[in-house]
């Protein structure tokens, strides 16, 4: 698809990896639905990126709040293709920690935010791209999810973040067979050590710490290389039911 034709949604469109592609899908010639729950940084965003951008007060995990979201955006642009889903948290807890075992509704909060929240998006936005005509590929649409390296090589403390993450790897593919028959493309992305908001409260010791893990180029991923992947994977209609590594070749350690 053209960026330009695109009408997409974002979660978590609003900070990090979510707004480095809306910023990129806007310089497209997208118009972009930012979903997110910070209101003052969205609204913010959107007032920048003018009458092409709108921000939609989005909680991921409650069908109504998703749905009203699903419903602005086609008020306001009158289709969706593209549904990049960036939302999530990374909370880490061990299983059996000093205090005992881990609370479920703990573990349950990040598997709700990442891999259902995920889900409750998909379903919503893959609803209307259904109803778009065809393109001269037979292209409706296309979904783009946010996964981690984590999702192989969790690290101790990252049980829940990494079944969520494996979550989203494992559905990719039955996604994109069920969803071929509508035309519409489902692929993942996996980012090694990015600087997001969950890093960047570090001190820059230990960032650099972390770029040096990485084997090349050995620093931290920016938001903008998210994004330039996300733009291509809309552009190229050979990309489909696959999970791509976004990492410089980094394999986590156990801690």
């Amino acid at each position: 698809m053209k960026t330009s034709d695109v009408v997409a949604v974002v979660t978590g469109g609003a900070s990090g990896l979510g707004e480095a592609t809306v910023r990129a899908l806007a310089e497209g010639g997208a118009r972009v639905s930012i979903l997110d729950l910070n209101e003052e940084r969205g609204e913010q965003l959107a007032s920048e990126l003018g009458k092409d951008a709108v921000f939609c007060k989005t909680n991921v995990t409650d069908e109504a709040s998703v749905q009203a979201a699903i419903d602005k955006t086609m008020d306001s642009f009158g289709a969706i293709h593209a549904d990049v889903n960036c939302a999530g948290i990374g909370d880490p807890c061990k299983i059996l920690g000093k205090e005992g075992p881990i609370a479920l509704d703990v573990f349950n909060r990040v598997v709700q935010i990442n891999l259902i929240g995920t889900v409750n998006v998909i379903r919503l936005a893959a609803e209307q791209m259904a109803k778009n005509t065809p393109n001269e590929e037979g292209e409706r649409g296309v979904v783009i999810n946010t996964s981690s390296a984590a999702s192989t090589e969790g690290q101790i403390g990252q049980a829940s973040y990494s079944a969520s993450k494996a979550g989203i790897n494992g559905m990719t593919l039955p996604i994109a067979r069920e969803f071929a028959q509508l035309g519409i493309r489902v692929m993942t992305i996996a980012p090694g050590l990015f600087l997001t908001p969950l890093l960047m409260g570090l001190p820059e010791k230990v960032l650099d710490s972390l770029g040096q893990m990485v084997p090349f180029p050995s620093r931290l991923g920016k938001p903008e290389e998210f994004a330039i992947l996300a733009r291509h994977i809309v552009e190229n209609p050979m990309l489909n039911g696959e999970v791509i590594r976004l990492d410089g070749a980094i394999r986590m350690q156990a801690r």
